[in-house]
């Protein structure tokens, strides 16, 4: 499939480029043609019927595709030993980045002050964000952790539940030994089969990312990016920063391959980007660490953790967020304060999903505890899809790297020829199944 497409025309990343582009124009002359907001409103929900449908794709697809994957990645690994060695690598680095992630939000918001001289009409403080903000505790993510049933957390798509459960049956199975060869082997293929949905609903992307992008201007227009320009520009400048901290990590485990992992991860960030959750991206990334030569026992185990513990973007966010609400209402924060509320921020954020607005709750219950005005989230609400995209974009690229070093501490990434061969050996694969029904 991506050989012939590579001849013939456009890569994916550049049809997902182009798509953004045309949202962007379908949905300003919606803005211009109707500019009472609630009938643009109205257009831009069904407009957004297109990119509704493809998150729902996409999630549909999580729950099966996370536990076969990782069940016949801990299967292969032979036994709870290389689990917990490969689990403790992972989380170790997992909480260094996120402590990075939270630490930069707080430096780049006390140097840039984005909160300060907004010249914006501050909301009442007595307004409510109706957020549930008691959702997020440690109490209750710990309590969480464990599914009370493996139908109830498939049905939600509950990922770190999911993880828990595959967790015990892969090393339920590989303890087996050859009782369990047929059983492994039926979740292998349903693991291919998983995959194989997840190529034709990807067809999907191009039309979903225009849909999400003419949605959100159709509503919002670009006049608001102006508004809030200082902000947004603070924020992704932070995120830039970010980025470089995230590539230079990377560079100093796997050298100069960590560029191509970017080249490779390029089409999962824009898709990621442009429909403001790294869910969506979830199979694509799982194709690129293919590709890069991640063995899929080491990236179907790491990536679904990284999606509860991993979220770069998010957490860098949170920080920023907070302040930028406080010296929007001159509260003076002390750096001890600072400090309490990142350690705070460090335990109730884990478990947080990669969806939209999910950090939205989080901040919201950090503004309660440390007696900012909730109101403040009104603030940023219009803007936040915008800055959405680059902290889902972010996550993809941190969750990235991390299954890639992972799998090169241990010893599961694969020569850069060997890489090569592999990828190719994928390319005439996906070729050969335009002419072939679909066979694991």
């Amino acid at each position: 499939m991506k050989s012939p497409a590579r001849k013939k025309g456009l890569p994916p990343a550049a049809w997902i480029m182009i798509a953004m582009v045309i949202g962007i124009v379908i949905g300003y002359m919606i803005f211009i043609n109707f500019p009472d907001k609630k009938t643009a409103a109205q257009i831009a929900g069904y407009i957004s019927i297109l990119s509704d449908v493809f998150l729902r794709l996409i999630k549909m697809l999580i729950g099966p595709l996370v536990f076969s994957t990782l069940v016949v990645g801990i299967a292969h690994m032979g036994d709870a030993a290389s689990v917990g060695r490969v689990f403790g690598k992972a989380l170790g680095w997992f909480v260094t980045a996120s402590l990075v992630s939270l630490v930069l939000g707080l430096i780049m918001a006390n140097l840039l002050q984005p909160g300060h001289n907004l010249g914006l009409p501050l909301p009442d403080i007595g307004a409510s964000a109706n957020l549930a903000t008691s959702k997020f505790t440690l109490k209750d993510f710990v309590s969480h952790l464990v599914p009370k049933s493996f139908a109830e957390a498939m049905a939600n798509n509950e990922i770190l539940q999911i993880v828990v459960f595959s967790m015990f049956f892969g090393v339920a199975l590989a303890s087996l030994g050859e009782k369990a060869k047929t059983l492994i082997n039926a979740i292998d293929e349903l693991s291919h089969a998983m995959l194989k949905i997840t190529g034709y609903v990807m067809k999907l992307a191009p039309l979903a990312v225009m849909a999400a992008m003419a949605a959100t201007v159709a509503v919002n227009g670009l006049e608001i990016l102006l508004k809030f320009a200082v902000f947004m520009g603070d924020f992704y400048l932070g995120l830039f920063v970010l980025w470089g901290v995230l590539v230079l990590a990377g560079f100093v485990f796997l050298g100069t391959r960590v560029f191509k992992l970017l080249v490779l991860i390029k089409e999962a960030f824009l898709l990621s980007f442009a429909t403001a959750s790294s869910e969506a991206a979830y199979p694509k990334i799982l194709d690129a660490l293919d590709r890069f030569g991640v063995r899929r026992k080491i990236s179907s185990f790491v990536m679904p953790m990284g999606y509860s513990f991993n979220l770069d973007g998010s957490m860098m966010y949170c920080t920023f967020a907070v302040l930028f609400i406080a010296q929007a209402y001159d509260i003076h924060l002390p750096l001890g304060t600072q400090i309490t509320m990142l350690l705070i921020l460090m335990m109730t954020s884990k478990g947080m999903a990669g969806v939209p607005r999910a950090s939205l709750v989080v901040i919201a219950a950090t503004l309660n505890q440390f007696n900012i005005p909730e109101a403040g989230l009104l603030l940023i609400l219009g803007v936040d899809t915008f800055l959405d995209m680059g902290r889902s974009a972010t996550n993809a690229v941190g969750n990235s790297i991390a299954t890639a070093v992972v799998a090169k501490w241990e010893g599961e990434l694969l020569s850069e020829s060997d890489a090569a061969a592999n990828e190719k050996a994928l390319d005439a694969e996906s070729a050969a199944t335009l002419a072939h029904p679909v066979h694991a």
